[in-house]
């Protein structure tokens, strides 16, 4: 029934403008066509020089209304760069952006048709052909060259000091893992993986393996002003780990191992003081479609001093001690032997007794 109600609409709608055009072709009958096209031509200009106005301040306010939720500062010193990079992207084009349209719209209303002038054919120019194509061709292989050197910054290698993190995607949610106390992630094989109790596919047969540290809730720890190199990748399709507040994001891909490094500057306490959000987490979003439930797709990075990770490193333990954990001690056994042996020396006393 709706979709019959707005085939109707669609056809009045139709119907009304058809209507008005006719009705407008026969006012240029009655009045004649040279002063309506006169007066019409007249009042179009004015209304897109109106239209130039009230667009340039209805951009302005949308920016106003939307400034309390843009992102705070960088959390990292990498992003920072970032931002630089975008604040000149932003003041270039916007600028660019405001002369042409002001000038377009400029041309409207100084050129419009008039009985006392005539339209003059300018066919090309050679030297302004070469002008506005040479000068914004430099100004964006400006712009690129500073993306590339800030990409080809955060995924090189990493510096030597650098916590390695591991972060595995999977629908739908990260998993973490840390190297244990030697420093070394043991060797998986996808082969291994079972969500029961080998979610990222340890291989138990390799030592390094056995105090690896895995966090399944997606809340990564980090050090603030510490270096750390996340290790990325996926166990089933293709996710993309998205670090919004350290302005960082990277594909995790099934079979093919992805990396970035950055630096934290601000820790989540900081970062709370800063938004004034005593709630506040910095987010590991999922920036791919990856499945219905994609939306769910999230994690943690909590950011903080090298002694609360110390602390919360070392309360942690590891994969393979929390899938096997250690048999307990048969204590019946034990009392059984111990109550048998005083009854055997019993029987042993009677018999030399009787004897």
């Amino acid at each position: 029934m709706s979709g019959l109600i707005l085939t109707a609409l669609v056809i009045l709608v139709f119907i009304i403008i058809y209507q008005i055009a006719k009705a407008s072709e026969y006012a240029n009958i009655i009045r004649g066509e040279e002063m309506v096209a006169k007066s019409t031509n007249k009042l179009m200009a004015g209304l897109l020089v109106a239209f130039f106005v009230l667009g340039i301040y209805g951009i302005y306010k949308c920016h106003m209304y939307l400034a309390p939720l843009y992102l705070p500062e960088s959390a990292s010193e990498q992003g920072l760069e970032y931002e630089f990079m975008m604040k000149v992207t932003l003041w270039i084009t916007g600028a660019v952006f405001f002369v042409t349209q002001a000038v377009l719209f400029w041309f409207s209303w100084k050129y419009q048709a008039r009985d006392d002038r005539k339209p003059f054919f300018y066919s090309h120019n050679n030297k302004l052909e070469i002008l506005w194509t040479t000068i914004p061709a430099l100004t964006l292989m400006v712009l690129v060259a500073i993306g590339l050197k800030n990409w080809v910054t955060i995924t090189d290698k990493a510096p030597a000091d650098s916590l390695k993190v591991q972060v595995m995607g999977k629908q739908f949610n990260w998993v973490i893992r840390y190297p244990g106390k030697d420093g070394v992630f043991g060797k998986t094989n996808f082969r291994l993986i079972n969500d029961a109790n080998n979610i990222m596919g340890l291989d138990w047969n390799d030592p390094a393996s056995k105090d690896d540290i895995i966090i399944e809730n997606g809340e990564a720890h980090i050090i603030n002003k510490r270096h750390v190199q996340f290790i990325i990748n996926s166990r089933d399709v293709i996710h993309d780990v998205g670090l919004p507040h350290f302005r960082m994001k990277m594909d995790a891909v099934p079979g093919i191992t992805t990396t970035l490094w950055f630096t934290p500057r601000l820790t989540t306490a900081e970062m709370k003081t800063i938004t004034g959000n005593k709630d506040f987490v910095y987010e590991i979003t999922c920036d791919q479609m990856c499945g219905k439930g994609h939306y769910s797709m999230r994690g943690t990075v909590v950011v903080e001093t090298e002694a609360d990770f110390k602390k919360w490193i070392g309360e942690q333990k590891s994969y393979y001690d929390i899938q096997n954990p250690p048999a307990a001690p048969v204590a019946t056994t034990a009392a059984k032997d111990s109550t048998a042996a005083p009854a055997a020396a019993k029987d042993t006393v009677k018999t030399v007794a009787s004897k």
